[in-house]
């Protein structure tokens, strides 16, 4: 499967997914809003972004993909290496670049990516199931206008006639005159209730509407990989790091799981390297160096030969 695959599943889980030498894809929630002029509510959602500026690997996305295809880390370092290439040429050829469920993104005439997020996927697994609800406008002074205008539209009309007794005329006129308020608060509360029916009838259904996508729905394919508890141990190395004298170190890379780190310094050292693993930083990643020196012209000379030969991604740490 392609890095979008893998991409589009990461970002359920994290705010931050990073492409290294591409770019990252940034989350942020936005709570439930209604559009007034449609009637339409929409339920909590997360707002995709992308910065074409955070490229550092920080080993999120390539040990997904190699612990989802069962390969090592390099080679599927190497694999999104790759496939950033392939998309960098197609932008800067004019071409536009479609990530499915995600978004696309094509280069302007001043050279930066420009991103326009895809709307038919929730990344917020809170909202799961959840879609736009319309409802109708509510109309009780439409129904306050339609009995006023119907109390118009009855006719009243008194037509003197003369009576030998004229002792019940009066009585007569008030017997008329409350017939006619009784037909008309009558007919007024029949329109109210039956507006009152339809409305519930309709807010039922689109409940059922609404129940009958959450049961439908479906979130994975598959049963999503969780990724193991994070265990930290302490480990000797047979090369002791001295702070107090090496401090210029060339570093190889920072890793999310140790035993990555390890593998590393394995590699390093197999190849003629004084590779040592210098902790933890503060963003909870394993640093992993190429050698440390206590001469900051000797470490610098060190780092042009390894990014000339090795890795154009090492750089260098100096700790004071």
């Amino acid at each position: 499967m392609g890095v979008e695959h893998y991409l589009n599943e990461l970002l359920y889980r994290y705010n931050c997914v990073v492409i290294p030498g591409f770019g990252a894809f940034l989350t942020q929630k936005k709570s439930a809003t209604l559009h007034k002029a449609s009637h339409t509510l929409y339920p909590p959602t997360k707002i995709l972004s992308f910065n074409s500026q955070l490229t550092s690997n920080d080993g999120l996305l390539v040990s997904y993909m190699a612990d989802a295809e069962k390969t090592d880390y390099e080679s599927m370092l190497q694999k999104v290496s790759e496939t950033v290439s392939v998309w960098r040429k197609r932008l800067q050829s004019g071409e536009q670049l479609v990530l499915p469920n995600i978004g696309d993104l094509r280069m302007n005439k001043e050279g930066k990516v420009q991103f326009q997020p895809s709307e038919q996927v929730n990344y917020l697994t809170s909202s799961f199931g959840l879609a736009s609800f319309k409802s109708a406008p509510v109309t009780r002074e439409i129904l306050k206008e339609e009995v006023v205008a119907m109390e118009e539209q009855v006719p009243f009309l008194v037509t003197p006639e003369k009576r030998e007794n004229t002792s019940f005329r009066p009585y007569l006129k008030y017997a008329a005159i409350f017939l006619l308020a009784l037909s008309t608060g009558f007919t007024g509360y029949r329109a109210y209730q039956n507006n009152l029916e339809n409305r519930q009838l309709a807010q039922e259904e689109a409940q059922e509407q609404v129940s009958k996508q959450i049961q439908e729905a479906t979130f994975f394919d598959t049963t999503p990989m969780e990724l193991p508890p994070l265990t930290l141990k302490t480990i000797k190395k047979a090369r002791a790091f001295d702070s107090s004298k090496k401090v210029h170190h060339i570093i190889a890379g920072a890793f999310r799981f140790q035993k990555n780190a390890d593998k590393k310094i394995r590699q390093l050292t197999r190849i003629g390297f004084n590779a040592s693993y210098l902790g933890i930083n503060e963003s909870g990643l394993h640093i992993v160096s190429y050698d440390s020196y206590t001469d900051a012209d000797e470490a610098l000379t060190a780092l042009r030969n390894i990014k000339a030969t090795q890795s154009p991604d090492a750089w260098l740490k100096s700790v004071k």
